[in-house]
């Protein structure tokens, strides 16, 4: 959102602690018996069709408001455009995205395409893109008589742009539409206000706080991933840990023990002591949830720890049958903006505002750089791995692997305004607002600049040429 706005948003925020109302959240639905394999969550043989079984797909769609979503729906549409010829003939390179990640912004257009697939193109851009998401919240929010709801300690400005993206864009669609679509899985994540860490909208989680995904909005996943602290309340789920019988896979309990021999762990030892947090239900019964940029803001660690826990657990690379694994693609589509600020021209510094919208983006500019580190770091253990396990079994060391793992080819695609080649054009689109109202123009420009820059990728074109060639 623009300063601006985020300031009338601050002042009905302050409004809030001078009025009461009664006004009930939605209720997080209940997990009643755990199931390992049902809902929504990734998973590697999720069939879609033209989908090469042996190639992972992966787009990772970064906040910044409106900025967010039309850049990575300009690359949703080169994809689109793109045609890929392979064994089994040619189709859509869009075709063969297994995963999309995203976060804040970037949620909005993921979401969507999960649930519409190729209708998304008919008219997201005047669905939501193009319209006036945050003058429509303001006026909303100014709207006495909505203030009983909004600023009661039941209901809050989230739940009231929940209501608004559901009427809009997702239409009461909930988890359980996505289940059946021949589209990929979208996973969006948030913050956890108390810890820190991301929590994804994926029913692996959702297992951890006996909470039934299927049953969850989309309209409240994506105001959850995009609730920038003050300006919007956080998003509360009911956590309900321990009753539903769920038990961590056999996977996860392995590396549990593996501790310090994990060969590089430490994420993915992190991010198992992160979902044992969100188990403590009757510590933690409500889990508050801001925008998930604050956490990650390029959704990539994700996909990060995905890939180092099938790096280092065989059991897990059999369950999800990762063995027949060659080519993993990860497109990081980056909305970050840079623009030139005019306080750093006067004595006076910044005002309260910018000085706290500031606060908040360079933390999640800093981990947006460490995220990329992380997945290259990943990409050159892997490797080395591969080599190690060569190694030894010239050497008759190897012991027997259910799951080897497998050689893959990596291609890391970067999409980001630092890629645009016309400088005027890359000054302009740093500088946009992170706002969820841009001009039409400022749309359609984003749009063609992130198509562009993929077109232009040396990594994504050898990416598409590797699709052609026969395993």
């Amino acid at each position: 959102m623009s300063v601006a706005s985020h300031g009338l948003l601050l002042l009905a925020a302050v409004a809030s602690l001078l009025l009461g109302g009664c006004a009930v959240r939605p209720i997080t639905p209940e997990l009643a018996k755990y199931e390992p394999d049902g809902g929504y969550r990734w998973r590697m043989d999720h069939e879609l069709p033209d989908n090469d079984p042996q190639t992972l797909f992966v787009l990772t769609f970064s906040g910044g408001g409106t900025r967010a979503a039309a850049f990575t729906y300009g690359v949703l549409e080169e994809l689109r455009r793109t045609l890929v010829h392979t064994p089994r003939g040619a189709h859509p390179a869009l075709a063969e995205v297994d995963v999309i990640t995203g976060t804040s912004g970037g949620s909005f257009t993921a979401l969507a395409y999960a649930l519409y697939g190729e209708r998304l193109f008919d008219d997201y851009d005047r669905k939501f893109l193009k319209r006036d998401v945050e003058g429509d919240l303001l006026r909303r929010l100014f709207n006495p008589l909505v203030w009983p709801r909004v600023l009661s300690q039941g209901f809050g400005r989230s739940e009231l742009a929940e209501e608004y993206y559901d009427e809009i864009l997702f239409h009461g669609a909930t988890y359980a539409d996505l289940l059946p679509r021949p589209t990929p899985r979208a996973i969006v994540g948030a913050t956890d206000v108390s810890t820190g860490s991301r929590v994804d909208f994926s029913q692996l989680e959702f297992d951890v706080m006996c909470a039934d995904l299927s049953r969850f909005r989309l309209s409240r996943a994506a105001a959850a991933s995009s609730a920038v602290p003050v300006v919007l309340s956080p998003v509360t789920l009911d956590n309900r840990g321990g009753t539903c019988g769920y038990c961590s896979p056999e996977w996860i309990t392995e590396a549990e023990h593996l501790g310090d021999r994990w060969w590089g762990g430490n994420r993915a030892e992190l991010r198992f002591r992160q979902l044992a947090l969100l188990q403590n239900s009757s510590e933690r019964p409500y889990i508050h949830l801001v925008d998930g940029g604050i956490a990650d803001n390029l959704a990539l660690y994700g996909p990060v720890d995905m890939l180092q826990e099938l790096l280092l657990n065989p059991r897990l690379r059999a369950a999800v049958g990762a063995g027949a694994l060659r080519r993993v693609a990860i497109i990081v589509v980056n909305a970050r903006s840079a623009p030139t600020f005019g306080f750093d021209k006067v004595p006076s510094g910044p005002g309260t505002i910018e000085l706290l919208m500031q606060s908040i983006s360079v933390p999640m500019n800093h981990y947006s750089s460490e995220g990329i580190a992380a997945l290259q770091d990943l990409i050159t253990m892997w490797r080395q791995r591969v080599e190690l396990d060569a190694d030894a079994r010239r050497l008759g060391r190897a012991e027997p692997a259910a799951s080897p793992l497998p050689a893959v080819e990596f291609s890391l695609v970067d999409v980001s305004f630092n890629a645009v080649a016309d400088p005027r054009e890359r000054d302009y689109l740093q500088n946009l607002p992170t706002s969820f109202a841009l001009a039409d123009e400022a749309v359609d420009r984003l749009r063609a600049a992130a198509a562009q820059v993929l077109r232009d990728s040396p990594a994504f074109q050898s990416f598409v040429a590797a699709l052609a060639r026969p395993q």
